[in-house]
């Protein structure tokens, strides 16, 4: 690692250049002259030693590179950690989790339309460019995906490589007669996809929970103290990536 900051280029390797906004803050910001170090990600997996052929300067300020090497970044959690939340009505919460669950480390957010959901419509550019910072900011080499809001029984009932959970606060003897939940850090699989599901402030329906669980999820719980959404979401997050841990 030739610097701790890290560049956003998304097609470096063809374009040999910074985009506009990582180049203006490369050159004006950072100061960064020609036949500097730099190092940069496409988000997609690759990270990039570079040093600065040439620099443009105006209005929009340019910076080209030379690559001098690539090299493929390392998750550093075994499989891949996926999560489905329902977005707080307040969205300075969601946004909040969703930076320090990127710099934890997950594949994939999505976000869910439930039946007691505060926020019923979700734009996610905001949190797009959330991520990318966090992802620069702790040296992901990958970004997660951030996907579009969807109704609770059409993503449940759409096909997962892998396992999946669901947490809520019901007695799990009204769910299926069970006595109790498990712990969700006692039965990820460190080498298996994990799925979690994180309801609204009213928590899932008993009946999302049944359809959930006839459809293939596990209940678990997050332990004993009863938790908002986004500290559920962020704790889900941290045990999984805890249990994968290489």
């Amino acid at each position: 690692m030739k610097e701790s900051h890290l560049f956003y280029a998304p097609n470096l390797a063809q374009t040999l250049q910074l985009p506009d906004e990582e180049a203006a803050h490369a050159v004006r910001v950072l100061r960064r002259k020609e036949g500097d170090s730099l190092w940069a990600t496409d988000g997609k997996g690759t990270f990039f030693d570079c040093t600065i052929s040439a620099i443009g300067m105006g209005r929009h300020p340019q910076c080209f590179v030379v690559i001098e090497r690539h090299y493929p970044w390392e998750q550093h959690w075994a499989s891949n950690i996926h999560l489905a939340v329902a977005p707080t009505k307040n969205m300075d919460r969601i946004e909040w989790f969703a930076e320090k669950a990127t710099e934890i480390g997950l594949n994939g957010l999505h976000f869910l339309d439930c039946c007691n959901s505060e926020r019923r419509v979700l734009k996610t550019e905001r949190i797009e460019k959330i991520v990318v910072s966090a992802a620069k900011q702790s040296h992901k080499g990958s970004f997660p995906t951030i996907y579009s809001m969807e109704k609770f029984k059409s993503f449940v009932s759409t096909p997962f490589e892998g396992d999946k959970y669901i947490a809520h606060c019901y007695e799990q003897n009204d769910i299926d007669g069970t006595p109790e939940k498990p712990f969700l850090f006692d039965v990820v699989q460190k080498n298996r996809p994990s799925l979690v599901l994180i309801g609204p402030e009213g928590d899932f329906s008993i009946e999302e929970v049944g359809l959930a669980s006839s459809l293939g999820f596990q209940s678990i719980s997050l332990g004993q103290s009863r938790l908002r959404t986004e500290t559920a979401a962020l704790v889900a997050v941290q045990l999984m990536n805890h249990k994968k841990a290489h």
